[in-house]
């Protein structure tokens, strides 16, 4: 049975992304005092006395025109009292987007949170969301939010929107949510709290290499914005989908630009925050690279953080469409991939269009390989076997005087696969001599797409 959906709808800077924290208990959606943070909808697990549902974030709905813009940009937004607008912060270009995914999330739910400031009163825009709420037939739960210490009076205009009474809460404080998630899953039923086994795919790479349209084209809709400004995408998004009776779970991360070219306090270094911890709880990681731009340092910086992480990486290879192509095209691209990304030779590699959908189907096939190998533990017995086998075809070198000797290994885990090797003396061990072994179990056992770990302990 299917969790039911909860949308936390809004107009800009109410608090949605707070909320949408406190109830998850952990911070997964952006926060900061910055009007269009959260532009695309975020999905979440939560929990309330024994009954589960999911979360969507959603980013602020904008109803007014500022300055010719099209509809989609509020009116009173031409300075937010800071001495910005919301233009300076660049959120105008995707004013109607944000608005037509937090429409959709609407859509999805079971139950809709409208979340309102009661600081800043009832304005225009709550009544125009509220008008639209309606329309949509869903239960709406009215919750006024940054009551600190809870003014009732400052609830009394809101019940011109015609949603019911009010619930007063703060969500800095935590207060109130109690009674607001009671009348939250008062009709929801009590399902047991069963861990996921759904494979989860991080999706990263560089600004604007066409990660969000590759996730789109892999969904058969448009989950996430699409924009050719670098940084569209700006927190890690969950999607949940299942393809062929198996579940998964989708990714798609925030562009992870040089270190030196994010500012410490802006929104994007959060953003590569949750980005590095998308990879941290990904089964696999589909890196993307454009194809029609040079194969860059930073592209290689983000294939290196999936690989220290100990992840099986598909590289994709996108846009191939734009690349002027011959016989010999994709060797030679493959030929530059294998010099660059020499430290893990074992990725797999895909060349696709997410514009034309060109082997897009094709990349479940790798991902399921992959994960495979990642997940493969090799008996005692055969990884013995293999390892004398390759002592006899060529002995340690000595170091020295002295010879290291191998006398037996195990696998003591997978994802990923980790071996020990027990041995005399690990200090007499030569790097060489580890890569050797190492290419000797690829040879003998199928590790493409995945790192393994080699570890020598003397044995005591």
């Amino acid at each position: 049975m299917n969790k039911p959906l909860v949308a936390v709808i809004g107009r800009p800077n109410v608090g949605k992304s707070t909320f949408f924290n406190k109830i998850c208990g952990k911070r997964i959606s952006i926060v900061k005092d910055t009007p269009g943070v959260t532009r695309d909808r975020i999905y979440a697990d939560a929990e309330w006395c024994g009954r589960y549902f999911t979360l969507i974030d959603t980013g602020g709905i904008y109803y007014g025109v500022t300055k010719g813009q099209g509809s989609g940009v509020r009116n009173e937004g031409e300075n937010n009292g800071q001495g910005k607008s919301d233009n300076d912060y660049g959120v105008n270009v995707f004013a109607s987007e944000v608005k037509r995914q937090a429409e959709i999330a609407a859509q999805l739910s079971d139950v809709i949170v409208f979340l309102v400031d009661g600081k800043a009163g009832l304005t225009a825009d709550d009544a125009t969301i509220a008008n639209y709420l309606r329309r949509a037939q869903k239960p709406v739960i009215l919750a006024v939010n940054k009551l600190d210490n809870f003014e009732m009076q400052l609830t009394y205009d809101f019940y011109e929107l015609g949603l019911g009474e009010p619930f007063p809460i703060s969500c800095e404080q935590g207060k109130g949510l109690g009674e607001l998630l009671d009348e939250i899953v008062k009709d929801f039923v009590r399902l047991p709290d069963e861990e996921s086994t759904a494979l989860k795919i991080a999706v990263t790479g560089k600004p604007n290499v066409g990660k969000s349209s590759l996730v789109n084209k892999i969904l058969g809709y448009n989950r996430v914005i699409v924009s050719d400004v670098a940084g569209t995408t700006r927190d890690a998004i969950d999607t949940p989908f299942e393809r062929g009776g198996k579940n998964f779970v989708l990714i798609d991360t925030a562009g992870l630009r040089r270190k030196r070219a994010i500012d410490d306090e802006s929104v994007e270094r959060y953003s590569v925050i949750r980005a590095i911890g998308a990879v941290k709880r990904a089964d696999v990681v589909l890196c993307v690279i454009d194809a029609s731009d040079e194969i860059s340092e930073q592209d290689i910086k983000v294939a290196a953080l999936s690989h220290e992480e100990g992840k099986p990486t598909i590289i994709v290879v996108n846009k191939w469409d734009k690349v002027e192509k011959d016989t010999f095209t994709i060797e030679e691209y493959r030929k530059k991939l294998d010099a660059d990304l020499a430290f893990m030779g074992y990725y797999e590699s895909i060349f696709v269009s997410a514009a034309t959908g060109q082997r897009v189907d094709k990349i479940f096939g790798l991902i399921e390989k992959v994960y495979e190998n990642n997940s493969r533990r090799i008996t005692t017995g055969m990884l013995n076997d293999v390892v004398r086998d390759a002592v006899a075809i060529s002995p340690p070198p000595s170091f020295s005087g002295k010879r290291l000797k191998i006398l037996y290994a195990t696998q003591p885990q997978t994802n990923p696969p980790k071996f020990v090797i027990f041995v005399s003396n690990p200090k007499l061990l030569h790097f060489s001599y580890q890569r050797y072994l190492e290419n000797q179990l690829r040879r003998a056992f199928d590790f493409s797409g995945t790192p393994i770990v080699l570890s020598f302990v003397k044995r005591e």
